[in-house]
């Protein structure tokens, strides 16, 4: 007696084409992702520098900010006091030299202004 068909038939693989395995879809699978991900990457890395950028200028205006308003130190202090002494000593020279020119107690005199003679204004005939 024969076998009974039941409706299974084992696939003979053809000649000229050959079924992918199954390691073999994953691979281009996986290929096809990278290659749809590989333009989104570059605009990623572009982005992260930009950033990075941003955060390096923030950090360095902060640090900035901190300096002015860190208080003086000691020397800057030491500086400060030796230019105020050194002011201090420029204006009371001056202040003495300003004494101890000679001013005058009353003004020079001038001669009076001349004025043009006065012209008449010309006879009318009536």
């Amino acid at each position: 007696m024969a076998k009974k068909d039941n409706g299974k038939k084992k696939k003979e693989p053809d000649a000229g084409t050959k079924q992918p395995s199954r390691g073999d879809a994953v691979r281009a699978a996986a290929a096809q992702a990278i290659e749809a991900t590989a333009g989104q990457a570059g605009f990623t890395r572009e982005r992260a520098q930009q950033l990075a950028d941003e955060l390096v200028h923030a950090a360095g205006r902060f640090r900035e900010t901190l300096e002015e308003l860190r208080p003086a130190g000691s020397d800057e202090l030491a500086a400060l006091r030796e230019r105020v002494q050194a002011l201090e000593a420029r204006i009371e020279t001056l202040e003495k030299a300003r004494t101890t020119t000679r001013r005058r107690t009353t003004p020079a005199k001038r001669p009076p202004a001349k004025r043009p003679p006065a012209q008449r204004p010309p006879a009318s005939s009536a």
